[in-house]
């Protein structure tokens, strides 16, 4: 049997602010049949450990990306990783609170990341929301993706079996 949790789904939010700052949310569900987590969540110290150990891992995949915005790298951080409960003990979700931050200006804005390309193994979906006075140009994301009808918000779903990596590129224009 089994022991180790699962992947079922993903969900990644991205909030961009003017000021160039981009919160990020990432939200990893899983199935744990072995409820592994259950038992770490009521051992204080084991799950002290498990939460600064899925930091540690996360923080390393983001050093690996290449993020770029606006030609200038930034460094994604992982800020906060936090493990619960969905409906049952043996259905989880971890989520990491990432950051970055770049120089906005006012009129076209890149953002960029290249990284390893792979075979998508679960579904996830992906939401970009920029703020008031921004219109997202185009992307070059490797999958198809809208964008909604004031052009602030992008959404894509990527199905498992799909390649993806490489590069994402964002171009979104920021008015005064």
């Amino acid at each position: 049997m089994n022991t180790e949790p699962i992947p079922t789904y993903a969900y990644g939010y991205f909030f961009v602010h003017r000021s160039g700052l981009v919160d990020q949310i990432i939200v990893f569900e899983y199935h744990d049949p072995s409820r592994v987590y259950e038992s770490m969540i009521n051992d204080r110290v084991k799950y002290v450990r498990e939460i600064d150990r899925l930091m540690k891992n996360m923080q390393y995949y983001l050093d690996q990306e290449r993020v770029v915005i606006n030609g200038y790298r930034v460094t994604p951080i992982v800020k906060n990783v936090e493990i619960d409960f969905k409906n049952k003990p043996d259905l989880i979700h971890i989520i990491f609170t990432i950051e970055f931050r770049g120089d906005f200006k006012i009129g076209l804005n890149t953002y960029e990341n290249e990284y390893e390309e792979e075979i998508v193994e679960y579904e996830y979906v992906v939401y970009w929301f920029f703020p008031e006075k921004t219109r997202i140009v185009r992307a070059e994301i490797g999958v198809p993706y809208s964008i909604s009808s004031d052009s602030r918000i992008l959404y894509f779903k990527v199905k498992p079996g799909v390649r993806i990596g490489g590069r994402e590129a964002i171009f979104f224009k920021i008015e005064e």
